[in-house]
């Protein structure tokens, strides 16, 4: 793994839970020592995508982040796009839809949308990645990736997110042969207790995978029939989105 590539995964141990990171706990989260790590963050300094702030020094996200996005969204306004359709499939199915695209061997939520139909419902932070073996997203997304791609995931420690969480290597190959039958991924309870999520995977234009788009739900509400009535939708919307 490249320098760059390990100070730009330091990013994404940022969430809306966790804005601000010491250095310690920086060097806890990513099992590297704190005289790397303190490195990494250097550079990321110098160039604005962290600054440090408070009497504890911590650092956050920085002004290079902004830019960087605004300048994404304005050339390739996905997330606008991709909102009108998250918005039908929610209403459709009364519960949270959500878009992510594939970042190494993580998922980043582009966008999402919650339905009014019930006052309980799951919700998305945008800024915690997802991870390919704990999620239905990243189980679609395994599925539908190179063979290498495949292996190079599942041949790393798989971290235990809850009870739920499966982490052994074959029997997540076996549930990827199931996915890759019927191009659909579900998982329940793998990323965040009682929650169930259905997923489909999403292609550009040299049908190469390059996210998921899913409806998630309590899984105390799902139903044979609101299982149908989703599957149906996301197939839906998910030849709307690649048609965008």
């Amino acid at each position: 793994m490249g320098t760059v590539t390990k100070a730009l995964q330091l990013l994404n141990h940022f969430t809306l839970a966790r804005p601000r990171v010491g250095l310690s706990e920086m060097a806890r989260l990513t099992g590297v020592n704190k005289a790397t790590v303190h490195r990494l963050l250097s550079e990321l300094q110098s160039q604005g995508f962290v600054e440090q702030t408070g009497t504890g020094r911590e650092y956050q996200l920085g002004p290079a982040i902004i830019r960087l996005a605004n300048l994404r969204e304005a050339t390739v306004p996905t997330r606008e796009v991709a909102g009108l359709v998250l918005r039908r499939l929610s209403n459709a199915t009364g519960e949270t839809a959500h878009l992510s695209l594939l970042t190494g061997h993580m998922l980043s939520t582009l966008a999402h949308a919650s339905s009014a139909a019930h006052g309980t419902r799951v919700i998305i932070d945008d800024s915690e990645p997802l991870p390919l073996h704990a999620t239905a997203s990243g189980l679609a997304v395994l599925a539908f990736s190179p063979r290498e791609m495949r292996d190079g995931v599942l041949s790393t420690p798989l971290p235990l997110i809850t009870p739920e969480t499966l982490t052994d290597p074959d029997a997540i190959r076996q549930r990827l042969t199931a996915i890759r039958r019927t191009g659909l991924a579900e998982s329940t309870g793998g990323f965040e207790a009682d929650v169930h999520g259905i997923a489909v995977p999403l292609f550009d234009a040299a049908r190469a995978c390059i996210g998921a788009l899913a409806v998630a739900a309590p899984a105390n509400r799902i139903t044979d029939a609101l299982t149908a009535r989703i599957r149906h939708e996301l197939t839906a919307a998910a030849r709307e989105i690649i048609a965008l």
